[in-house]
Order: C-alpha cells, then structure tokens, then sequence
C-alpha cells in the first residue's frame, strides 16, 4: 500500500462532517512537521460552529517563490446510511476503487499533495523557495472562518503566496483532462415586492404584487448582461425561488419574494449588476426591497509559471493534454486570489462528488500524487523530473 493511500484511509475513517475537522488536522500536522513544516492551528467561529484551520510552511535553503496547496477536511453529510454500501467512513476498496466520504472531495487530494511535499523536500531539502498549505474544516459549510481568516492572517502579516494550487476534483473523464484556472463570481439577490392583500373577486381594491413584478421579470430574464471573454461564458442571471400567496385561492398576496443569482464573469462587476437590476425595478415603479449577498468574486489566472508547471506535470505523468476552464461552481479559491496572484484548482474525478458511494479509482491515487510532486519539481526548480 502506497503512503498516499495509507493516509487517504487514515483520513476517510475520521467522521469529518464540517465544520468538525474530527482530528485530520492533526494527523496531518504530525507529518509535515516531522518533515520539516512549521505548523500553526488556528480555531475560528462560533462555539456552536468552531471551525479548525491549519497553516504549515517549509522554507527551502535558497531563495525562490512560494508555492501552496491548500484544501479542506470537512465533507458533506452522508444522506440516508442504508443506501450506501458500505459505511461512508469506513474506507472500502472494490472494483479497483476507494469508497467513502471525502474520498473525490477532497481527503484525496490533500493525502496526494501531503505526500507529494514529504517526497518532494526529501529528496531536496535545500530546495529555493517555499511550499506552504492552507487547511480548512469550513469549506463544505459556510466559509466564514476557514480560508477566509488564513488569508486573512497572512494579509496582516505581509506574507503573500506565488502560487497555489487548490485541491478541488476538476478532472471530468481522466484523470488530468481538466485544470480549473478561474471561477466566476456569485452574487445573490432576495427580492421583496410589496402590493396590496385582498379578495380575489375585488382586485380594484387590491394590488397584486406578482402582476406588478411580471413585466419587469421578463426583462431581466431576457437582458444580456455581458458577453463573456475568453475564459468566461456569459453571465448569467437564474431565479431559484419565488413564493406569494397565503394558501388560499381567492387572496390577493400582498407580498412576493424572489431569490435569484448572478454568475457573473470579469466582465461585470459587483456595483454594475446590482445598479442594472435596480434600474429595471425602478422603471417599472414596483415598490420593492432588495437584500444583496455576495458569494465571492470572480478570479482568473491567465496561462503562466504556474499552470504550465501543472500542465507539464499531467502530460508526463497521464499522457493528458489538461485543458483550462472556468466553469463550475465556486471554491475557496476565490479568497486566495487575494493574496496569490496564480491560483489552479486540479484533482481527481469528480463524478461522485457529494453522492451516495463517493469513490475515487485507486490507479488514480498514486498518478496524482506524482502529478503534485512533478508540479513542485517544475514550478520551484524548473525540472521535468
């Protein structure tokens, strides 16, 4: 059995449902620190939500860039026991794969760039530069005060990274076809339309909210908000729920509510959107409130250094050509960005991402471990080997 595996099953057995790390932290900070890793636990939130972050940074004999992983503990919850096959963390190989929770997303992943550093700085411990990771048990949850307080720490501190790679299960049909350079970003709207209850059979003396917001609904589902650019589709302006009406059907509501998102690509911004929405809103003279909760910003890092390490790595480990996307939802990415000028996400399969019976491949184990190691060998020494 492999190291990265050893540590994979060590890491799926740990009931890591966010925000509890449930100890993988520090299984992993015993490790890096007996390889040389100066080691920082920093615990954040509530009591009712304490969430446990880990900092670690190995600092070569020469000069030279930062390069990080960073990626999270925690995992989603289960769903129904009885429909898995086996216990989701209890670590079950057959047919040539691992199950269990967190096996795609992402305990993989971290086992392999674990491992990868501990081979890596072994084999040259006087290596330029610096390899750092940034761990998480805040990803799958809310993500307030995981990622977000590490760079946060590392702002305060002046410390800034050169490039890091998110462990994220970007890979689609093999393993190495996709690279995620950027996401876009998701900014959320919940809108109030305010009218006039009353009986159905009496409109004049009512006035229907969700007659008012039609005609202003239609235009912002047919508005094009931008055009996208090379590595961003469109944005995209989607409502996810609408609710008025008191149950009863001869009541006028006098009120409705909308949620709706905008994915939106760097060719938009944060103040555009929303001045845009509230122009259409105010045309239509709908008396309205309107909540705005921004998810996260958009990030792109165009082909460079870091990229063409990773790409390099693929091709000489899979034979893969990886392709770069933006597509998906978001990560924790879109915090690092801020204190990382190229941030990637790459990692395993992510067809059972979330489901009952998440696995990943075990021939894919040890390729991606060697992919990491071969993009550190790359990116801090400028080797193919």
């Amino acid at each position: 059995m492999s190291d990265t595996l050893r540590l994979l099953e060590a890491l799926i057995a740990r009931r890591s449902v966010t925000p509890d790390d449930a100890g993988c932290q520090d299984l992993l900070r015993t490790r890096l620190e007996a390889a040389g890793f100066t080691c920082e636990t920093l615990v954040a939130g509530p009591e009712h939500f304490r969430v446990t972050n880990l900092w670690a940074i190995r600092r070569g004999g020469l000069p030279g860039p930062t390069i990080a992983f960073a990626g999270h503990t925690d995992v989603v919850p289960t769903g129904p026991l009885e429909r898995w096959t086996s216990d989701p963390f209890v670590p079950s190989v057959r047919d040539g794969h691992l199950y269990g929770r967190g096996t795609a997303d992402m305990k993989t992943s971290i086992a392999a760039f674990v491992v990868a550093a501990e081979h890596f700085v072994q084999a040259h411990p006087q290596h330029p530069g610096a390899i750092a990771l940034l761990i998480t048990s805040d990803e799958e949850g809310p993500s307030v005060d995981g990622t977000v307080r590490l760079v946060e720490m590392l702002r305060e501190r002046g410390e800034r990274l050169d490039a890091c790679i998110v462990g994220e299960p970007t890979s689609v049909e093999r393993l190495g076809d996709v690279i995620k350079n950027g996401r876009r970003g998701t900014l959320s709207g919940r809108l109030t339309v305010r009218g006039v209850q009353g009986h159905i059979a009496y409109p004049q003396l009512a006035r229907n909210p969700i007659h008012d917001l039609a005609p202003a609904l239609a235009e912002l589902v047919a508005t094009r908000w931008d055009g996208g650019n090379a590595f961003f589709p469109p944005t995209s302006w989607q409502v996810s729920n609408v609710h008025a009406g008191t149950g009863a059907t001869n009541v006028i509501p006098g009120e409705l509510v909308l949620d709706f998102n905008f994915r939106f690509s760097t060719e938009s911004t944060v103040d555009g959107l929303k001045a845009r929405v509230h122009a259409v809103l105010d045309r239509h003279g709908l008396d309205y409130g309107l909540a705005w909760t921004l998810g996260g910003e958009p990030f792109l890092t165009p082909p460079g250094t870091l990229s063409d390490a990773l790409v390099g790595a693929i091709a000489a480990e899979t034979g893969v050509a990886a392709e770069l996307s933006t597509t998906g939802g978001t990560s924790d990415g879109r915090f690092i960005f801020k204190v990382c000028p190229q941030v990637v996400e790459f990692g395993p399969l992510n067809a059972t991402i979330h489901k009952i019976d998440e696995r990943v491949a075990l021939a894919e184990v040890a390729p991606l471990t060697a992919i990491y190691q071969g993009t550190l060998q790359r990116f801090l020494l400028g080797g193919t080997s």
